[in-house]
């Protein structure tokens, strides 16, 4: 198979061959222009070997012969044409569209010239050289405006797909960092509850005085591992840590006092059932979801009422966020934050499901339900 870089010269020389048996069969016989006409036929055909290093010298080239044929007695042959719209086609394709407009200028003024109407070929052919230049250079121009659209779209899906990913991560490591200090919490209670005990119960038999020492050394050494693992992740989710305690639904209060500052719509919360102490990473997650659906109202439907509703059941906690605005954000809006994702997420991480779709009297819903006990093995 022939290189590419060797195409070019073999289409030059397939079009002169071309161009100068249309020129013999043409010939009329008279000695003297013989050979201008076979010059002409290898002058409009020789510059396609250059369409791929100077592509606007060799049109340029293809196009002066075409324009001079004429006036010489010798229209362009077919071939010519050929060459004219290959040479135009490439400069479409690969410069500015001023540069492919100035080789489509000369033609149209050819075309409009008095003097043309008495060259060989008259103005038919004038209209006809105009019509393959201007068709040649759009062609190639369009060809140019899809790959540059293919190559944006295709560098816009990697930067949304990179960002997407990036802030997924990003979620990913608050979450891990908040359920951190969370469990932390617990399992230091556990190394502290042992030690107490060992050193508290009187009487206490050597046997369970080393098996509490055992669950106090394990629990520092969890701890330990822990924290090695996930220290990554909260210094990326948090370059500067606070020592403050995690939130919880204690503090939906104030959260939504500061949603009322910022958004100009009215939110309400509403609470049923027995309301009791829940688990802190129940809490938590509860309270994230709540401040990250406050956001999205913000972004997505400003100056929509809030409604916040806690339903306190046997062993779940229903949670719905319902807002009165003009429904579901369109599909992009997630991409750029942490959205739906994150909220499923979190949910996820204690075992809960969180739905997102259009309300039933209008407007968007956020339902999640979080377990409030442990399932039994």
């Amino acid at each position: 198979m022939l290189a590419p870089a060797y195409q070019p010269y073999l289409a030059a020389a397939v079009l002169g061959c071309a161009a100068l048996a249309e020129i013999a069969v043409r010939e009329t016989g008279q000695p003297l222009t013989r050979p201008l006409g076979a010059l002409l036929a290898v002058a409009v055909t020789a510059p396609v070997a250059l369409v791929r290093t100077l592509p606007v010298a060799a049109a340029a080239l293809v196009s002066a012969v075409c324009l001079l044929g004429p006036l010489t007695g010798y229209p362009p042959p077919v071939a010519g044409l050929v060459a004219l719209a290959v040479t135009c086609h490439v400069v479409g394709r690969d410069r500015p569209a001023r540069t492919a407009a100035l080789l489509v200028l000369p033609f149209a003024a050819y075309a409009v010239l008095p003097q043309t109407a008495a060259a060989s070929g008259g103005r038919s052919l004038a209209v006809v050289l105009l019509a393959v230049a201007a068709v040649a250079v759009a062609t190639g121009a369009a060809r140019r405006a899809r790959a540059d659209a293919v190559r944006r779209e295709v560098a816009d899906r990697a930067i949304a797909d990179t960002l997407t990913e990036h802030v997924a991560r990003g979620e990913r490591a608050r979450i891990a960092r908040e359920l951190h200090d969370v469990v932390a919490h617990h399992i230091s209670m556990i190394a502290v509850q042992a030690e107490s005990a060992r050193l508290t119960t009187p009487g206490l038999p050597d046997e369970g005085a080393r098996r509490l020492t055992a669950i106090g050394d394990t629990a520092r050494t969890a701890l330990t591992e822990m924290r090695r693992l996930l220290g990554v992740l909260r210094e990326d989710a948090d370059p500067e840590p606070t020592r403050r305690p995690q939130p919880g639904l204690h503090q939906l209060n104030d959260l939504l006092d500061e949603a009322r500052e910022l958004h100009p719509g009215s939110t309400r919360l509403i609470v049923r059932g027995a309301v009791t102490a829940l688990d802190p990473g129940i809490e938590l997650v509860a309270y994230r979801i709540v401040q990250e659906a406050l956001t999205n109202v913000r972004r997505h439907a400003r100056g929509a009422a809030v409604d916040v509703e806690l339903h306190y059941r046997h062993d779940t906690l229903l949670l719905r966020i319902r807002d009165n605005g003009p429904g579901p954000p369109p599909p992009a809006a997630d991409a750029g934050g942490h959205g739906l994702t994150g909220m499923r997420e979190r949910a996820a991480t204690v075992g809960g499901r969180l739905t997102a779709g259009p309300a039933p009297t209008g407007g968007f819903l956020i339902e999640a339900v979080l377990p409030t006990r442990e399932t039994e093995a």
